[in-house]
């Protein structure tokens, strides 16, 4: 692996007077439970979280008084995020000493894919608008702020009606919940998505959403509630769906009976564990595919014992043309 891959990502939330506790405070406790999980799988964390403004002291949107605030940082040793969140009110006003110093700063820094990347929640685009940094840009925010994001950077193509819109190094999201969405997006490019699902699921949310709010990730469907044991189930599964998992063996994990978890999986998650199985292997084995395997890599690699068994999946399950026809796409 790369080494800038493995070093950790500093994020620093900037935060100024008034700035919306939701949309740091989430995005923000999506990465601390991402470390835990991390952690406790006996990885290094991969985030460093910090808070910066141009004061020591702010107060958050709710009244909460915020101490300790680190300065708005004058290098980077390594790859790192800028995150900018919204502030109430149905104009961002910037007639003020510490938006003043923020913008500044801003216009200072050279945003780079894998280095230097900025994420805006909400309101925090038309931030980074007046900074210049989403000139030749596409990016969203709430969409109350729309045409006033598109007044302020006529070279912005701004995106209607999506939750977050990808732009590398410029990461965008609509506001208050989706820049959780955003966040939990970005864990799953760093972490991968069986890390990001389990993040989401302790955050309790019932479904993550994309860039084109696409359908339910593989790695989260049939988990919208709230049994333990059988999250500790599907945690193990997703993290290893090529193991050689068996019905007996997914009850040890649970502290059950096979045929008690059987129930469980009908019963909490509409779905037999089998099936689950064999469509958490079939999204490994698309992602395999996507990143150029053939289809007997991808078969082998998800847990598959064959091709055969990769198709017969394939088309089990709905999926568009087969497996072939996306292992070719990938390499064109």
């Amino acid at each position: 692996m790369d080494l800038q891959q493995q070093q950790p990502i500093r994020v620093v939330f900037v935060l100024l007077p008034g700035s919306l506790v939701l949309d740091w405070a989430g995005p923000a406790e999506a990465l601390r439970i991402a470390n835990q999980r991390l952690r406790a799988a006996g990885q290094p964390e991969r985030f460093e979280i910090e808070f910066a403004s141009p004061r020591p002291t702010s107060i958050g949107s709710v009244g909460v008084v915020l101490a300790g605030l680190a300065p708005l940082p004058t290098q980077w040793n390594g790859p790192a995020w800028v995150v900018l969140v919204g502030l109430p009110g149905d104009f961002i006003a910037i007639d003020n000493a510490e938006t003043q110093d923020l913008l500044h700063w801003l216009r200072g820094q050279r945003f780079e894919r894998g280095r230097l990347e900025l994420v805006t929640v909400c309101a925090g685009a038309l931030l980074a608008a007046h900074a210049g940094a989403l000139s030749g840009c596409r990016a969203t925010t709430h969409h109350h702020h729309l045409d006033e994001l598109r007044a302020v950077e006529p070279r912005c193509d701004v995106v209607a009606n999506r939750v977050f819109v990808i732009d590398p190094p410029v990461y965008s999201s609509a506001g208050v919940t989706t820049g959780i969405d955003l966040m939990l997006h970005r864990i799953a490019d760093v972490c991968g998505e069986a890390l990001a699902a389990q993040v989401a699921q302790t955050m309790v949310v019932a479904q993550r959403r994309g860039p084109h709010d696409p359908e339910l990730s593989p790695f989260l469907a049939y988990r919208n509630h709230l049994h333990a044991a059988l999250h500790r189930v599907q945690d193990a599964v997703s993290e290893q769906p090529q193991a050689d998992w068996s019905v007996p063996r997914m009850a040890e994990v649970a502290h059950t009976s096979a045929r008690h978890l059987t129930r469980l999986f009908v019963e909490h998650a509409g779905v037999a564990p089998l099936a689950y199985l064999r469509r958490l292997r079939l999204a490994a084995a698309q992602l395999a595919l996507a990143s150029g395997a053939s289809v007997t890599r991808a078969a082998e690699i998800s847990g598959f014992g064959s091709d055969t068994q990769l198709r017969r999946a394939w088309h089990q399950f709905g999926l568009p043309g087969s497996p072939s026809a996306s292992s070719s796409l990938s390499k064109a």
